[in-house]
């Protein structure tokens, strides 16, 4: 697809440091298209919060930046209007009105955007933003309207009270689904039948193993073997109790547990032992240095709603740096199972560890990296322009 005008909405800021799906999307969509990437809108208690000085500068700074260039056809939109809060209000016909309200007030910034840029025709791709995009394929008037599906959404209980309603609501609405996992996909397809899965990528120039391995300064004192997980250490998500299990199962094993953690992470009891060592957050550019040097990656995932159907973007990023990994058996981790050790009890974790570090091999780090290295952004994108062409066709059948 290509010489088409584009605007993104979804959940994350383009200023956001963790990896984020829609900013690659946006930036491939952008090698052949303009794009807009239009960042979520404040909140109205987000504004009220503030006081008076950080209010005008914040509103003195939307009002000179709210349109910027962040890259060969591509631009980036801080919507200046503030947005009620509605995510919780229990009353269904209450959280409707207010919404649709939110929406058009969002719609209205968005035109303004548009019509700075010239843009026509558009193509709008909504990741995920079940609430605050639920009326702009009405309000806007896109070509063809597309939501994008990286995560079970509705079952986070931010989400969780409206979301149950309002995604499959929105799904149904969209001129197709695109979802980055099978199951994600299979879900999506039970309210719009054009849901197609997509797959994601990886940043393959950050992560690939290339080069020396820089054993990072907070590793160097830690004794080896190390077992190692990147990422936000998510109670809702990784399971604390697994990882006390395998660190006193093998205390001649090393924990390494890099990212920002949750309060149910900073409770536990991990802290208390010592072959387990938070290293805190690092910013993405020295994530590829931290996973060279595991001798086995983990992604704990506690089963559940949440987890069941997601695609780790972490998987990849292990993988291409040719790293062994061990992870929980899901679903969607199933599309991983030639190149990932998956298991589900905790004395199946410890013996899949040990077996990883025993049987590694050259050639195993070469299948690994062979296999992440298709799962490019490239590809993905081309999969969302193909199921857009599919649906389209589809659409015209019908009609």
């Amino acid at each position: 697809m290509r010489n088409r005008d584009i605007v993104i909405t979804g959940l994350q800021s383009w200023d956001l440091e963790i990896g984020s799906n829609s900013k690659n999307i946006a930036q491939e969509f952008a090698r052949h298209n303009r794009v807009l990437y239009v960042n979520p809108p404040r909140g109205r208690l987000e504004v009220l919060r503030q006081d008076g000085r950080d209010r005008m500068r914040q509103e003195k700074r939307v009002t000179e930046l709210a349109l910027r260039m962040a890259g060969r056809n591509l631009w980036v939109y801080d919507p200046p209007s503030p947005m009620e809060p509605v995510s919780r209000l229990p009353i269904d016909s209450l959280f409707d009105q207010l919404n649709r309200r939110n929406n058009r007030r969002f719609a209205r910034d968005i035109q303004r955007a548009m019509a700075e840029l010239g843009f026509r025709n558009h193509i709008h791709f909504c990741d995920s933003d079940m609430f605050r995009s639920l009326h702009l394929k009405e309000f806007l008037n896109p070509e063809v309207y597309v939501y994008y599906s990286r995560d079970n959404l509705r079952e986070v209980k931010f989400w969780q009270m409206q979301g149950q309603r309002i995604e499959p609501r929105h799904m149904a609405g969209s001129d197709l689904v695109v979802a980055n996992s099978l199951y994600l996909a299979e879900l999506a397809r039970e309210h719009n039948p054009r849901s197609f899965f997509v797959g994601q990528g990886c940043d393959f120039d950050l992560f690939a193993a290339r080069g020396g391995k820089g054993l990072p300064e907070d590793m160097q004192a830690l004794p080896r073997p190390l077992i190692g997980y990147t990422g936000v250490l998510s109670s809702l998500r990784l399971d604390p109790g697994l990882l006390e299990h395998i660190a006193r199962t093998r205390t001649d094993w090393t924990l390494v547990l890099v990212g920002p953690q949750d309060k149910g992470f900073q409770q536990s009891v991990l802290h208390r032992l010592p072959n387990v060592h938070f290293l805190g957050g690092k910013p993405p550019r020295d994530l590829p240095a931290y996973i060279r040097n595991f001798d086995v990656a983990l992604n704990p995932q506690l089963l559940n709603p949440v987890t069941i159907g997601n695609y780790p973007r972490k998987i990849d990023e292990y993988l291409v740096a040719g790293v062994p990994v061990v992870a929980t058996r899901t679903k969607s981790m199933e599309y991983f199972r030639d190149y990932v050790a998956l298991v589900e009890t905790r004395e199946e974790w410890v013996a899949a560890i040990a077996e990883e570090l025993a049987s590694d091999s050259i050639a195993k780090a070469g299948r690994r990296v062979a296999f992440a290295g298709q799962h490019t952004w490239t590809r993905s994108v081309e999969a969302i322009y193909s199921a857009i062409a599919q649906s389209k066709q589809t659409t015209s059948t019908i009609d």
